[in-house]
This record gives structure tokens, sequence and C-alpha cells, in this order.
């Protein structure tokens, strides 16, 4: 097994510990596994062009996907986020924190470096407890799914250590993912909207969510 620091959340004393330790190694530049809702990530601090390329590095993935951003406030949205619809506040108002991810026009000031954009940013709030602690320490992160490229995402420690232990210096272990399944992606950059993955929320209950705009989404992915 690798020389990572891995610390079990299962006592308040080892959740602090743990959420001290991942946003510690995310201000040094490195990377480090979180629990999420849905699966496991691996984050990276969003504004270090260094530790998002490492992410990027340590997944085989390259510049063309580059890595959604979590955030631990709803109200961060407009920090990173320019010209978001009224429909897609409504969505954020109904699914934030969980398993939606939205594809906005990025802020042109921000300076950060996530890969091949083209000026968009994908955003999401994890309904985690954990994720949320750490975010709230350390600000936006990058975060993917805990995996190699073409091998399934991590649902537990064990799986993200196997797969990324030697890239990370901590793994924050919350357990078994209670998700399991990828969030829903949402294109809000154009007017419609488009949804780009079907994940843990369906159509219908975005669709529901929309019924007061006149959107009707359609699987797009």
């Amino acid at each position: 097994m690798s020389d990572v620091d891995r610390i079990d959340t299962s006592t308040p004393e080892g959740r602090e510990e743990a959420v001290t330790a991942a946003a510690t190694a995310v201000r040094r530049g490195q990377l480090v596994v979180i629990p999420t809702d849905t699966v496991y990530g691996i984050a990276a601090d969003a504004f270090s062009h260094e530790a998002v390329q490492g992410l990027l590095d340590a997944k085989g993935r390259g510049r063309e996907m580059p890595p959604p951003v979590l955030v631990s406030a709803a109200t961060t949205l407009d920090a990173l986020a320019e010209g978001v619809p009224a429909w897609a506040r409504t969505l954020v108002e109904r699914f934030w924190p969980g398993p939606l991810t939205l594809v906005c026009r990025q802020q042109a000031s921000l300076m950060w470096d996530l890969g091949e954009t083209r000026g968009t940013v994908a955003v999401r709030m994890p309904d985690d407890e954990v994720a949320l602690a750490v975010l709230e320490r350390t600000g936006p992160l990058a975060v993917s799914s805990a995996n190699l490229t073409g091998r399934p995402a991590a649902t537990d420690a064990d799986a993200a250590e196997e797969m990324l232990g030697d890239a990370v210096a901590v793994i924050v272990d919350a357990g078994t993912s209670p998700g399991g399944e990828a969030s829903t992606i949402v294109d809000v950059t154009v007017p419609e909207g488009r949804v780009l993955r079907l994940g843990a929320l369906s159509l219908e209950q975005l669709n529901e969510a929309l019924t007061e705009h006149g959107i009707v989404l359609a699987d797009q992915g």
C-alpha cells in the first residue's frame, strides 16, 4: 500500500483531524481524496495551475477534460460564473447541496487554469458534511472522480487508495459513498439548457422543478 495519510472520520476527533489535514495539504498545493454524496473525489486547489495539472496527470486525463469545481455555498456560484439564468437558479435552490453539476459561463476575471474549458466552469455543491467542511476551509476545489481514467469511480477509500494512493497526500475515509452514482450535468450556457450527463438526478426531477419556467430539458449527453 502507499504511504498516503489516510484518516478515518467515524469519530468527531477523526473527522476534525481529517478535515484539517486535507485543508492543509490543499493549501500546500497537494492532492487529496475526499468523500462526496456521489462518489469519492480527487481534489486540488482550483486556483493552483500546478495542482490542477497534477490532478489531471494523476488520473491520466488530458486538458480537454477539465475537472468540475466544488463549492461550500450556493452564493459562491456568482463568484465563479456569470450570466446564470433564472431557471438555473431554480435548479440550484431545489437541488443544492446535491448531485447536480451546472456548466456555466465562467467569470472572465478568474485567474485559474482548469484545462480547455472554452470559457465555462462546471460547478456543484455536494451534500456531504465532510466535503463541505473541507471546502469551507479551502475555498473552491477542482474535484474529479477518484479513479484512473477508464476505471470505475471509487466508492470507498480502499478503491481510491489502490488507484491514486501514490499521487495524493491525504485520503479522507468516510466509509462507502451513500450515492455511488455520478452527478447529473446540465449545461446552462444555452437558453433552453442541455443535459450533458444523466446521473443521480433524473430528467423527470429536473423538469418538475422547471415547470414554472416553461423549460423542458432533454437528454443530449
